[in-house]
């Protein structure tokens, strides 16, 4: 399957509906003057879309009472559709990864304004250690009697993949399979496409697929419906240091609401119950200020997989 070429159809699509906006602005004066009158943030589905919005939820009335006006907390379906709402005004705030921000900055001029931070993760089984670092990275997990041993040993197989805006579920190890020789767009490879990193791995650990892209410690998010995963699912690849999932807010925010927004994120991390939440959503452990820089990783990789159809 084309992944890339697709998500450079969506992409263009989403520079047509960005291009349609910018042509109701008064004048590039506007471009930050956006106060709202209630907030809506939302996340994207890493795992099963309901479990999060129901762990998400509580953030509505924490960011509440830090902002003063009425919260909104909701789910896309996937990346794309996140970076489509803040594109069209609907979404104010959105959790988007490395990749789909890069896509949002491009099109609608997106500002991230606060990077995760997550424990290190370490050891066979995942485990996390005692430092917050603002990276991970991405795994390609096998099941362990499969024989699959090597990147090479992909050729033939079906791997599940994540949206292709997603950095760990398809950008990192599809580009990093490349470099070793191993064109996930051609060698005989197949590629189904789920939802949710518990998706993937349940996928390699039912046997519906060879093979599956995921986020470093994805395997954690099945423990409870497959104890014996870290037996039977074991990673082959494990890539790159990628920067860590993004806050990022609507490209004509006004400034004092975007610095606003964000203390009012990193002030309820550090409370418990804030804490709690954003750990059991996204294993967020706080949030630091972030740059447009941080991501310039990404747009390299973006620019290695647009050789994959060729």
């Amino acid at each position: 399957m084309k992944f890339f070429k697709k998500a450079a159809i969506v992409a263009s699509g989403l520079l047509c509906a960005v291009s349609l906006a910018a042509c109701g602005n008064k004048s590039s004066k506007d471009s930050d003057t956006y106060k709202p009158k209630e907030l809506t943030v939302q996340f994207v589905p890493s795992s099963n879309a309901t479990t999060i919005e129901a762990k998400a939820k509580p953030l509505e009335k924490l960011l509440k009472k830090q902002l003063g006006i009425p919260v909104k907390v909701s789910v896309s379906t996937d990346y794309n559709t996140i970076v489509e709402a803040m594109g069209s005004k609907k979404v104010d705030v959105g959790f988007l990864p490395p990749d789909a921000y890069v896509l949002a900055h491009k099109q609608n001029n997106a500002k991230a304004i606060l990077q995760a931070e997550r424990k290190e993760v370490l050891g066979k089984d995942d485990h996390p250690g005692s430092k917050n670092v603002d990276y991970y990275r991405s795994q390609i997990l096998v099941r362990k009697d499969s024989g699959i041993k090597t990147l090479d040993d992909l050729k033939g197989k079906k791997i599940a993949v994540q949206d292709t805006t997603s950095t760990a579920g398809w950008i990192f190890p599809a580009v990093e399979m490349y470099k070793h020789g191993v064109n996930i767009n051609k060698n005989g490879i197949k590629t189904a496409q789920v939802k949710g990193h518990d998706q993937g791995v349940l996928s390699v650990y039912n046997k519906n697929t060879d093979a599956a892209f995921v986020f470093q410690s994805a395997r954690n998010l099945v423990k409870k419906d497959a104890p014996d995963v870290n037996d039977k699912v074991v990673p082959i690849y494990t890539t790159k240091k990628i920067p860590n999932d993004t806050i990022t807010v609507r490209g004509d925010m006004d400034g004092k609401w975007q610095k606003k927004i964000a203390k009012a994120f990193k002030d309820i991390a550090k409370t418990k119950k804030g804490h709690d939440i954003v750990s059991s959503v996204y294993s967020h452990e706080g949030y630091a200020d972030s740059k447009d820089s941080n991501f310039d990783i990404i747009r390299e990789y973006d620019k290695t997989a647009e050789k994959l159809d060729k």
